[in-house]
């Protein structure tokens, strides 16, 4: 007997504001309150970027584009670094100016005719879309990128780009590592205090772990919080709620390592 995929399987309960959406090539996950913004998608296992083959990955971003209905040329991506760099690519740009692949983990749009998409395996997919002028961002962060203070410089670069207010900006956090799983040890935590994170920053993303010098990171609460911080309404920050770790639908480099393929999070300026 054939054994079930188990990326196939019944898919995991999001939150109350995300859904599943199917498309030709696999589910995603769908944001409702940022659906009314921007099109946009978190992929799962079963897509051709989830698989470790390196020769299905073109395909995979392919599929992508495809589904954000824009032509693969259009796909703007980045070679993340764990880093706070962002590029920007605004309405009216020269087709071609986007540099193949540059060293970025945010990406910040108001083009009607691109998308933008960045991809994980544990750290925390965002997404960002402004309601007033249509402007998004992808932002990829893990503990380095949170550290680094990601979510909030991708709030001050569409401020710095398209006038954006934070309140106007309506926030997706994607599937990630939840803290459950995501044992860290004394140098993350010290990371964190290095880089400016306060005393209650750290006590409310730093939970005690089951070993001496090491806690359970939570990657959720702590983009939440630096969102909050740049002023971005807590209301109109939601979270998938769904461990990468946890649910062999999604894809986890802790868990599977080189072999954990990747989730793609897009989303394009406009409806």
């Amino acid at each position: 007997m054939e054994r079930p995929d188990p990326s196939r399987a019944v898919p995991p309960t999001a939150g109350d504001d995300f859904h599943w959406r199917a498309t030709s090539a696999g589910l995603t996950l769908v944001c409702r309150p940022l659906e009314r913004l921007a099109r946009h998608f978190f992929t799962t296992r079963e897509w051709r970027l989830g698989t470790a083959g390196p020769d299905d990955r073109d395909a995979g971003w392919r599929d992508v584009a495809d589904a954000m209905q824009v032509d693969p040329s259009r796909l703007a991506r980045a070679h993340q670094v764990h880093g706070r760099a962002v590029v920007l690519r605004r309405r009216g740009g020269e087709d071609g100016g986007w540099p193949s692949l540059p060293d970025a983990d945010i990406l910040i749009s108001n083009d009607l005719s691109a998308s933008l998409a960045i991809q994980t395996a544990d750290c925390v997919p965002l997404l960002l879309a402004d309601g007033r002028t249509g402007a998004v961002g992808a932002a990829h962060a893990g503990w380095r990128g949170l550290a680094a203070g990601v979510p909030g410089v991708a709030v001050r670069a569409m401020h710095d780009a398209f006038g954006t207010s934070p309140s106007d900006i309506v926030a997706a956090i994607g599937p990630s590592i939840s803290a459950e799983h995501y044992e860290v040890d004394a140098a993350v935590r010290s990371a964190f205090e290095a880089a400016g994170a306060t005393g209650p920053q750290v006590a409310s993303w730093f939970l005690a772990g089951g070993r001496p010098g090491h806690w359970q990171f939570d990657g959720w609460r702590s983009a939440v919080e630096l969102l909050e911080e740049e002023g971005v309404p807590r209301a109109s920050i939601h979270v998938a709620g769904l461990c990468t770790f946890a649910h062999r639908q999604l894809c986890s480099y802790r868990r599977d390592g080189t072999g954990a393929g990747r989730i793609a999070a897009a989303i394009r300026a406009g409806r």
